[in-house]
């Protein structure tokens, strides 16, 4: 599916600086039997309705024009959200020292869940502080990481 999402990216990305955002991610999944193109986007101070509004129109058009997907699908253009994955070097880079949750495919240490700050990223290990020191989670124990937004 890199492909998909890569042709996608490449379509979004004038579109999405046209509106005054940048792209966070895009991603095409298969969930309860029907296929998901989902393109997310940030915007300094927030993205609101009428921003994911000015991508989807224009956006919608030309994916119908250039057809990277075949098949059928269900196109979403949302914030990448204040609870936001963390997936590229560029996404570590921006919140390094933010407050990271680090999820496992395993437990460790009897928790499969880790929040603290990003103290780095370096080929998809992550270093945390937890507990008053650095932790390190290896790219291969690693399910997902999201900022951990405290309200």
């Amino acid at each position: 599916m890199a492909k998909v999402t890569d042709a996608v990216a490449a379509l979004a990305q004038p579109v999405v600086a046209a509106a005054g955002c940048s792209l966070w991610d895009v991603e095409y999944v298969k969930e309860a039997g029907s296929w998901f193109l989902r393109v997310y986007i940030d915007k300094e101070g927030g993205v609101s309705i009428d921003d994911c509004e000015a991508v989807s129109r224009p956006l919608s058009d030309a994916l119908d024009e250039a057809d990277p997907i075949e098949g059928s699908y269900v196109f979403e253009v949302s914030s990448a959200g204040a609870d936001r994955a963390l997936k590229k070097p560029e996404h570590f880079a921006r919140f390094q020292g933010a407050e990271v949750e680090v999820k496992l495919y395993r437990a460790r240490d009897g928790r499969k869940e880790f929040v603290g700050p990003l103290q780095s990223w370096q080929d998809g290990d992550v270093v945390l502080e937890v507990g008053g020191g650095p932790m390190t989670f290896t790219r291969q124990e690693i399910a997902q990481v999201r900022l951990y937004p405290r309200f």
